[in-house]
């Protein structure tokens, strides 16, 4: 540690509506590819943490699904892990963005309730004129009165390295909370579903990403080679035809493609299985959510 500087560490709980760039921000911050980004919105269902160390601070970033209204069990999951995130939050990034028309009342029901400073981040504005930024900052310093607000980019870049200097601003005095070269606390198989899932957004349209869960059954590791058996649960037969496709072309291109980004990921080669089964009550059954990892015992 640098002499004269205290350790510091905390939470911090990335926050905001569908689609407004949490997992991009999040991945801009942390400098590792950790949570699903795709251009449909509720592509993060889980809290992922990504973990940034170095000699003088840790800060322990959570991305958390965007705010909805709940549907279903698994939307009253996602908001869970929301709430838990802002729970235990020291600071709270909450993240909007130029295009939004300030219908974010869920939003600001759950930021009310926190106890945590809240830096306002608006994104996107590389795609914006001026004026509409300022206009949206005037309204989130009435509307919050956050400790800060930053415009940025964060698919550029832009302004995103100012958000850690406010963040350490804000940390409370601490010892690291995990060891110094983890990136993050979830497992292997957890992100290797996770792959797989952001393919099948990227494949298919409408309903059908968002019916859909990857299970990973077996995940075996050799020196030079990893072998992963998945399944795809999906909620009705006719969703399972769409994903595999007439003679399976479709789920073999979902494979290619998972088996491409895994070996980047893992630094490996990628040996993927891929089945799909029906579940037609997953998002709503208490059973398959807690395998899911969506809900605890």
């Amino acid at each position: 540690m640098s002499e004269g500087k205290k350790h510091k560490a905390g939470f911090v709980s990335i926050v905001g509506k569908p689609n407004v760039g949490k997992s991009t921000l999040m991945n801009e911050l942390v400098g590792e590819r950790l949570s699903i980004i795709t251009s449909k919105a509720q592509t993060t269902r889980h809290r992922i943490m990504g973990i940034m160390s170095s000699e003088d601070y840790q800060i322990v970033y959570s991305d958390t699904p965007g705010i909805i209204n709940p549907k279903y069990e698994l939307h009253e999951s996602m908001m869970d892990f929301v709430d838990n995130s802002l729970n235990d939050a020291d600071v709270v990034l909450f993240v909007t963005d130029i295009f939004e028309t300030f219908k974010e009342k869920d939003a600001l029901i759950k930021l009310e309730k926190t106890k945590a400073p809240i830096i306002v981040i608006i994104n996107k504005i590389d795609q914006a004129k001026q004026d509409d930024v300022l206009k949206k900052v005037t309204y989130w310093q009435e509307k919050l009165n956050p400790k800060v607000i930053m415009p940025v980019s964060a698919l550029h870049g832009f302004n995103v390295p100012a958000i850690l200097d406010e963040i350490l601003n804000l940390l409370p005095e601490h010892e690291a909370f995990y060891d110094k070269e983890e990136l993050t606390d979830k497992p292997m198989r957890f992100f290797v579903s996770e792959i797989i899932r952001e393919k099948i957004f990227m494949h298919y349209k409408e309903e059908v990403p968002y019916s859909c869960e990857v299970i990973v059954e077996s995940y075996k590791e050799t020196d030079d080679m990893v072998k992963i058996k998945a399944t795809i649960m999906v909620e009705r037969e006719s969703q399972k035809g769409i994903i595999i496709g007439r003679g399976g072309i479709k789920l073999k291109h979902v494979g290619a493609d998972s088996r491409k980004e895994l070996e980047k990921f893992i630094q490996k080669k990628v040996f993927l299985e891929t089945h799909v089964k029906v579940d037609s009550d997953w998002r709503k059954n208490d059973k398959s959510l807690k395998m899911f990892g969506y809900k605890n015992d």
